[in-house]
């Protein structure tokens, strides 16, 4: 370990193993489980009939996404308490990143309130046939997909900063933070290859991208929660 850990940074640290564990469970039924179950990617009627049927699903997800966005601001607020001391300067430049990209998976919410408006069944929505508004709700879904893309992007510049802190901080198994490394800056080169060649997601499909950055989180949320910051000799010390 080349730097010290007081108590502040040890309780930080075990409130970010707590985040990442509850936005990978939040985020999986919120992003695939519900999803799995509403929506029809190549039926825009069908899709909008399945929302409509289990609207209280759909806003469950909208809900779940919320909480994942919010414990995303824990998280990095986290980061920050735990790996200022290493460099401040790196520390401030990953929380704006990570935070820009809060703000734009906020945006996923508002796009799924859009889809529920459209579908509300309001008087000033009746001019419109019902294809054309299940269409309209339709486009509003890939604006949630589209916002989540973006996030994803950012989260990869984020992450990549605040996985090198930890490399170079030694407050973890070296591996897992190169893991973390590497799979914060490869999902940022797949998510931005992926934007300027949509073709390239024929041959980096989800499980390729995502893989490796499910498996840091969890490992390091894990690894925070359970086994924790070291104490720092002089820390110990004290103790005694």
């Amino acid at each position: 370990m080349t730097h010290t850990i007081d108590a502040t940074q040890r309780r930080w640290a075990i409130a970010i193993g707590a985040a990442y564990l509850i936005a990978l469970v939040l985020g999986n039924i919120a992003e695939f489980y519900i999803p799995d179950r509403l929506i029809v990617y190549d039926n825009a009627v069908q899709t909008a009939r399945n929302i409509m049927a289990h609207e209280h699903l759909f806003r469950l997800g909208v809900a779940t996404n919320f909480l994942v966005f919010a414990t995303d601001v824990v998280l990095v607020a986290g980061l920050y308490m735990v790996l200022e001391p290493v460099n401040r300067g790196l520390a401030l430049l990953g929380a704006f990143f990570r935070l820009i990209e809060t703000a734009a998976l906020f945006m996923v919410t508002l796009a799924d309130f859009v889809v529920l408006r459209i579908l509300s069944g309001a008087e000033y929505l009746k001019a419109l046939d019902t294809a054309t508004l299940a269409a309209l709700a339709r486009l509003a879904i890939a604006g949630h997909g589209s916002a989540y893309t973006l996030g994803l992007m950012i989260f990869g510049f984020g992450s990549t900063i605040f996985c090198c802190l930890w490399l170079k901080s030694g407050y973890v198994p070296k591996a897992l933070a190169m893991l973390g490394v590497f799979a914060s800056a490869w999902i940022g080169v797949c998510v931005f290859t992926i934007m300027v060649a949509p073709e390239a997601a024929k041959i980096l499909p989800l499980p390729v991208w995502a893989a490796p950055i499910f498996l840091f989180e969890l490992t390091m949320g894990l690894w925070l929660v359970i086994k924790r910051l070291p104490q720092s000799p002089s820390t110990r010390e004290r103790a005694l």
